[in-house]
């Protein structure tokens, strides 16, 4: 199961929080997988494939601060194990446009993150971080990552959503070590990044 972590509703599209929908979105692309609101499960879910193996992607519709219910919820009917969930999320303490891949360990202050981890009792779960950094010095976090970008400045993240989308994949075709050293601390925008 792939999870991308952001908030509900257009107030928040295109904003730096919401990089792992943007990922989940590319790989629903890739994989020719429908993603469909599930009132059942507070999320938008959609099923592809990958290796033959089936791929169930995720993305909650609760706030962030609540993914873990929707996740935990739809992991337990699927009969996901918490070491099968790969969580894809926005890092503040990256440099934009860098992704980090990496198995186990803490959220880092990731409340959707963090959420998850309570909900399953695990911190078993791959994740994959997409540096946004964070922002500039007398803008407040929370107006950072809750800033919605221009059309244009959100088109020069398309390249880091797809490299966190073949992260995505390669963990999936060559596992999580292959990954982590193909992938950590590769840029994914060239030149200036439009959240200084």
């Amino acid at each position: 199961m792939i999870v991308g972590l952001g908030n509900p509703g257009r107030r928040y599209e295109r904003t730096p929080h919401n990089a792992g929908f943007a990922v989940v979105d590319t790989l629903a692309g890739r994989m020719g997988a429908a993603l469909r609101k599930s009132w059942r499960f507070n999320a938008v879910i959609g099923e592809g494939r990958s290796g033959g193996e089936k791929i169930i992607l995720v993305q909650p519709r609760t706030f962030m601060n609540l993914s873990g219910n929707a996740v935990a919820a739809i992991a337990r009917r699927k009969g996901v194990a918490p070491g099968d969930i790969m969580v894809i999320l926005d890092d503040a303490a990256l440099p934009e446009g860098e992704i980090r891949v990496r198995g186990r360990g803490s959220s880092g202050g990731h409340k959707g993150l963090q959420s998850i981890m309570d909900c399953l009792g695990s911190q078993e779960m791959t994740r994959i971080r997409i540096g946004i950094g964070r922002g500039p010095d007398d803008r407040p976090l929370v107006d950072h990552v809750l800033t919605r970008l221009s059309d244009s400045d959100w088109a020069v993240f398309r390249p880091v959503f797809d490299l966190a989308a073949d992260a995505a994949a390669h963990v999936l075709e060559h596992g999580l070590d292959s990954a982590m050293n193909k992938y950590n601390g590769k840029p994914g925008i060239k030149g200036e990044t439009p959240l200084k």
